[in-house]
């Protein structure tokens, strides 16, 4: 994988949560269980974008990830996931650091920003 620093920065963002979805083979990454962030290696798909590559799914604002798509060749439509609001970046390619960063960060905040109120403040209070 080519961006070593992805893992420690997603669980570094406040109030995230990691497991690890055996019958996927995901990682994910949540904010209390609401995903924002999966990194897997899908094999033996019938869409052959995605095959024997390291991808993380990321949540994003539709009209965005449509102009993320035209620009960047491995920004894909979510893997496995609604194709509309989640994008899925192939980690093999040339994709700039600062800008998967952007994605992850704006994924995150989509997601926060559905959880109650309270739950926002508390996690804003534990940093």
């Amino acid at each position: 994988m080519k961006y070593e620093w992805l893992e420690e920065y997603l669980h570094a963002l406040p109030g995230v949560e990691k497991d690890y979805k055996i019958e996927w083979k995901w990682d994910r990454y949540m904010i209390r269980g609401k995903l924002f962030a999966a990194v897997c290696a899908p094999e033996g798909m019938k869409d052959e974008r995605y095959n024997g590559h390291t991808l993380v799914n990321l949540k994003c604002d539709p009209r965005l990830a449509e102009l993320y798509r035209g620009e960047y060749p491995e920004v894909l439509p979510g893997f496995y996931c609604d194709k509309k609001t989640w994008n899925a970046v192939l980690l093999d390619g040339d994709l700039p650091d600062g800008l998967l960063r952007d994605m992850c960060r704006q994924s995150y905040e989509l997601v926060l920003a559905k959880l109650p109120k309270y739950v926002q403040r508390e996690i804003a209070g534990a940093q």
